[in-house]
């Protein structure tokens, strides 16, 4: 019996857009890790999953009824080189479920062996690379960000050549879908307008009905700037840095995707670069905002043939679309930052107050999650010592902090009412590198998962004081620092 119901919509559109390919066969798969809280909000029967064809399922030996496994066509800007050509190199889609509230899902194997678009690579996935997507994919989830979702991680029983020999492992995603800005650069660097309106028109169907009818494609366009500006506000409010914010990276959908070389910031600077390959900073965790809206513009780009057979009309309109995103970011970004300081209400200085933060953060090489953490456990001067002691330069906290008590006494709510709402607003536990690296090097050196289901039981309540894990929420120490992220290919 195959309890899992597939549509396969994004298979109805034409040949174009994505190749057929069925997963490569592995030796000895065993599922290391299912996500069963998530299966069964997907409508998914656990122990099918865990069973002999579910097991065949998740590690491509098997496609069950109703999937039809695909590749997608996709380009991308990648560190601002055009790629006329890309798509799914080593991920498969097996097709889409409905959940219990009627929203569809991407069913997706990553790691599952060549496809037409693998440009030489193996197709495969090491296990290192499908730990890391698995635990920081689903602490955004906990964080309450948009993001994809991982469902199972595979051993294959096979080892994959990297640097050296690594095992190999198949991870299980979930998407809202997994349509980019680059699928769009796909058909506009071809000309095919016909494939750009077919694709607009499925995304609007799928991701935002309500910009159906007249006008539907600027509003898409609107819709997706929208969407982006809120994603990575969320992003900066956590020291979240994606690494490698290609257009190809970027959902549709509104979604964080493709977990490569991220990171979360520990001290904070507004330069931090993680990613080995982004040797300029052009993905810096300030550079977000700026480059969101840089791919927003190649977007926008693909779209000017929708918006009006006349390009030099197409533009302008385009454009005033586009000016929207900086205003709606910045919008997310301060009422993101004035919830972490317990501000409920509106003040003009609040963006002066937010600056004078994170540059005394920036002067004293404090930790940007626990700076938050603890002035939401300080409602009292007397208790704003712990904070303090995370600054190299206490001063500059010092004056700082006069004025934000200052600002603090014209808010209406009460002590513990604030002390409650930073709480819910400001992260104990965020997945730290040194502790994802820890995670990965005992799994893959000596098959120990244990640190890996620990650092996922403390991070599905990032919110919530965990007695006995206070070593999950400390910053690394010197010798513990990760300095550089890796690509998975």
């Amino acid at each position: 019996m195959n309890p899992i119901a597939f549509d396969n919509s994004y298979a109805r559109l034409p040949e174009r857009f994505y190749a057929a390919v069925a997963p490569t066969a592995v030796a000895a798969p065993r599922v290391i890790r299912l996500n069963e809280p998530l299966a069964s909000r997907l409508g998914l029967d656990p122990d099918w999953l865990k069973g002999p064809e579910g097991v065949a399922m998740l590690s491509g030996n098997a496609l069950p009824a109703g999937a039809a496994s695909i590749a997608t066509a996709y380009a991308g800007h990648q560190f601002g080189g055009f790629s006329p050509q890309l798509g799914d190199g080593r991920a498969i889609l097996l097709g889409e479920v409905i959940d219990r509230n009627g929203r569809r899902h991407d069913i997706q194997l990553k790691g599952a062996g060549p496809t037409p678009f693998s440009r030489r690579g193996d197709g495969r996935a090491a296990l290192g690379p499908v730990l890391r997507e698995y635990i920081v994919s689903e602490a955004m989830a906990a964080l309450g960000v948009p993001t994809t979702r991982a469902l199972a991680a595979v051993l294959t029983g096979e080892a994959v050549r990297r640097e050296t020999l690594l095992p190999g492992a198949v991870l299980t995603r979930v998407a809202s879908s997994h349509i980019r800005i680059g699928t769009f650069q796909f058909f506009a660097a071809r000309g095919d307008v016909e494939a750009l309106r077919l694709l607009a028109d499925h995304v609007i169907a799928r991701h935002y009905p309500a910009c159906a009818g007249e006008g539907r494609h600027l509003a898409l366009l609107e819709a997706v700037i929208a969407a982006q500006a809120a994603l990575v506000a969320q992003w900066m409010t956590i020291g979240f840095i994606h690494g490698v914010m290609n257009t190809d990276n970027m959902s549709i959908a509104g979604e964080t995707i493709d977990y490569g070389p991220c990171a979360f910031m520990d001290a904070y600077h507004p330069t931090t670069v993680f990613s080995s390959i982004d040797e300029r900073g052009r993905y810096a965790y300030a550079n977000q905002p700026p480059i969101a809206r840089w791919n927003l513009t190649r977007f926008a780009e693909t779209l000017l043939p929708l918006l009006d057979d006349d390009i030099d009309k197409a533009v302008p309109i385009a454009q005033a679309a586009l000016d929207r995103f900086d205003p709606q970011f910045q919008a997310h970004l301060i009422a993101g930052f004035r919830r972490k300081l317990g501000l409920a209400t509106e003040e003009a200085e609040d963006v002066e107050l937010i600056k004078a933060l994170l540059d005394a953060m920036q002067q004293g090489e404090a930790d940007f999650t626990l700076v938050f953490r603890r002035l939401s456990e300080a409602p009292t001067e007397e208790g704003a010592d712990a904070c303090r002691s995370l600054f190299g330069d206490p001063a500059a906290f010092d004056a700082w902090e006069g004025r934000w008590r200052q600002r603090l006494s014209r808010e209406q709510a009460s002590t513990d009412a604030r002390r409650e709402a930073m709480l819910h607003a400001n992260p104990l536990f965020i997945p730290r590198n040194h502790l994802i690296e820890a995670a990965i090097e005992a799994a893959v050196e000596r098959d120990d998962l244990g640190p890996f289901e620990t650092l996922l039981a403390v991070l599905a309540r990032p919110f919530e004081a965990q007695p006995g894990r206070e070593d999950h929420a400390r910053p690394p120490e010197m010798h513990e620092r990760v300095l550089a992220t890796f690509c998975g290919t």
